[in-house]
């Protein structure tokens, strides 16, 4: 029988102790939103929308800015989305309230260059008009605000290029940190506003939830209305925009669909 040979650098190697098993990375905490705004529906939608992200929670939600604020307070969010146009204290009117507590983002269907200008005074990070973004662009807003990097859709970046432009000095609008990327990748406004003209208050409600991103299930929960009710809606909405299908429909919605 062989014997193998145990060589001297064998004999000399040092033993390793064994080694702890190291922890697994965990993720970040997910985002915490609070949602502001009056109207059940959209406020419903965006927190279907949201709560369906991993790495975002709705923290709560408020029908006004009394309650937004008391909501921040309570809440301490990463971010505030804030409508504009609410019963009792609006959002302009709470705005001042809330960015010392978190990061706010205009998330509203006000687009007059008056509003986004006082907005943008009076501490917002970011301002979305409704119809202008979809639901990957609303998650980015929520990020970048977050970081303190502004967000804009065309009609609030067109604002702010118009008051810049007219204010070398830019002493008449206190915007947050602007990058020459984020004004670059603001999506054209072509056409939305004629597109929400053709459609009735509901379809348009509707709309607003389909670029969002929701299934038909979704938007019957969030409606509280029925499948079957929502596929003739929905019907009604392709007839109008002269669309063949949700891809279609949406890129109209936002004005970016091609003109030939």
């Amino acid at each position: 029988m062989s014997v193998t040979p145990i060589s001297h650098a064998d004999e000399r190697r040092p033993s390793l102790p064994d080694l702890p098993d190291l922890p697994a990375a965990q993720p970040p905490p997910p985002l915490r939103v609070v949602v502001a705004d009056d109207n059940l529906v959209v406020r419903a939608g965006l927190t279907a929308l949201l709560s369906g992200r991993e790495d975002i929670t709705v923290a709560a939600e408020a029908a006004d800015g009394r309650e937004a604020y008391e909501a921040a307070r309570r809440c301490r969010p990463d971010v505030v989305l804030l409508d504009v146009r609410m019963p009792g204290m609006d959002g302009l009117s709470v705005l001042p309230y809330l960015v010392p507590i978190a990061p706010v983002l205009m998330l509203t269907y006000s687009s007059e260059s008056e509003i986004v200008q006082e907005a943008l005074r009076r501490g917002a990070g970011g301002y979305l008009v409704h119809g202008e973004f979809t639901a990957d662009r609303l998650v980015a807003a929520i990020r970048d605000v977050r970081e303190g990097r502004a967000h804009f859709t065309a009609t609030a970046a067109d604002v702010l290029r118009s008051a810049i432009a007219h204010s070398p000095s830019a002493a008449t609008v206190k915007s947050p940190l602007v990058s020459s990327q984020s004004l670059s990748q603001v999506q054209p406004d072509m056409g939305q506003s004629g597109s929400r003209s053709r459609l009735s208050t509901r379809e348009a409600e509707i709309m607003d939830l389909i670029a969002s991103g929701m299934n038909n299930q979704q938007i019957a929960a969030t409606c509280f209305i029925s499948e079957k009710t929502v596929k003739n809606h929905i019907n009604r909405i392709f007839a109008k925009l002269h669309s063949a299908n949700r891809s279609e429909a949406t890129a109209t919605w936002l004005g970016t669909r091609g003109t030939g």
